[in-house]
């Protein structure tokens, strides 16, 4: 494998800043390519249009591009040792993939809503992102990039789910994460101990638009949640911490702070997830369910029920002892209902 690992991505991108944090953090050397100009017109193109992409060598030594941001994580554990960010603990490791799953498919539902859904949220996401595939572009250019980007992402708002049913399902969700992982922090620097784990730059890539870049949720958590906005920043780069085997948390004393997190995932991402996948099994063209007793209405999200069954199969793994851990740690977070047998 070559000294550098190329990585293409933007800095608009939360996978983008979720996988370069989480590089440094692991020491592992690498390239970013932001554009053709940077000398990526010669690299392979990936098979789905994702950022960002990396680029592994093959058994030939050929690049190939991948972009599925969870399973690259496992890639670069085996392919580089020492700092890792999967915790030993089956049982840990088991809620890590939990919290990451959640960062990547719940948390970026509040920053693709709040991105698009709020006029300042759109002036500034038009104005700004168009900059980022080249700088010196015309304004000319960028004016029309701006108005074709804008017009496209807000036409996609019902991927996530945002519409005006939804919007203050999302936003009363974002405000309590925030509020859940505030007092968190106060005892642990991270959110499995005081090491990261692959749910921290899961949600931290999230975080990096919605708490410093977005107006209206950036307003948010200035003004409520300065601690988090404190994370987000030092989280971009680990490099310089220190870790040792024994700093992720004790999975037969998980703490509070924990469980409040457990229980917000459980009133959220939960019943979508679970709704989602059943509208897909059963071929339905909209999934329709409730979350805190509101309605919740979108178009069925094929790429979340993979990622649900990938979850699964995480559980099913486990020893029979560790999924016993696991029940009782979900045990009344509304989270065990991910992993529940299937009745009939």
């Amino acid at each position: 494998m070559s000294d550098l690992l190329p990585v293409r991505g933007s800095p608009g991108s939360p996978y983008t800043r979720k996988m370069l944090a989480l590089l440094r953090y692991r020491r592992i050397p690498y390239r970013y390519i932001q554009s053709d100009r940077e000398g990526g017109q010669d690299l392979p193109q990936p098979k789905v249009q994702l950022i960002p992409v990396f680029y592994f060598e093959d058994e030939t030594g050929e690049l190939t591009a991948e972009v599925d941001s969870t399973p690259i994580i496992r890639r670069l554990e085996d392919e580089y040792a020492g700092r890792s960010v999967i915790a030993s603990d089956p049982v840990v490791a088991f809620l890590d993939y939990l919290l990451e799953d959640y960062g990547d498919e719940w948390l970026t539902k509040a920053m693709f809503h709040y991105r698009w859904y709020y006029d300042d949220d759109v002036e500034m996401a038009g104005s700004v992102l168009p900059h980022y595939a080249d700088v010196s572009q015309p304004d000319e250019q960028l004016a029309r990039l701006k108005e074709i980007f804008s017009e496209r992402q807000i036409s996609r708002l019902y991927v996530v789910g945002s519409n005006d049913t939804t919007a203050p399902v999302i936003e009363g969700s974002y405000k309590r994460f925030l509020s859940c992982l505030n007092e968190h922090l106060k005892d642990y620097p991270f959110l499995l101990g005081n090491r990261p784990g692959a749910g921290d730059f899961g949600c931290f890539g999230q975080l990096t638009q919605l708490v410093q870049f977005d107006p209206t949720p950036a307003k948010i958590a200035a003004a409520g949640f300065p601690r988090v906005h404190a994370w987000v920043s030092k989280m971009e780069d680990l490099s310089g911490l220190e870790v040792t085997d024994d700093q992720f948390l004790d999975a037969d004393a998980i703490p509070a702070t924990m469980t409040a997190i457990l229980q917000e995932i459980g009133r959220t991402y939960v019943p979508v997830m679970l709704a989602n996948a059943a509208a897909l099994d059963q071929g339905l063209d909209k999934v329709e369910t409730e979350v805190e007793g509101a309605a919740w209405v979108q178009e069925p999200f094929p790429y979340q029920g993979k990622t649900l069954q990938w979850l699964r199969i995480e559980y099913a793994r486990l020893s029979e002892d560790d999924r016993g851990r696991v029940d009782g740690v979900l045990a009344g977070t509304g989270c065990e209902a991910l992993v529940a047998p299937a009745q009939g």
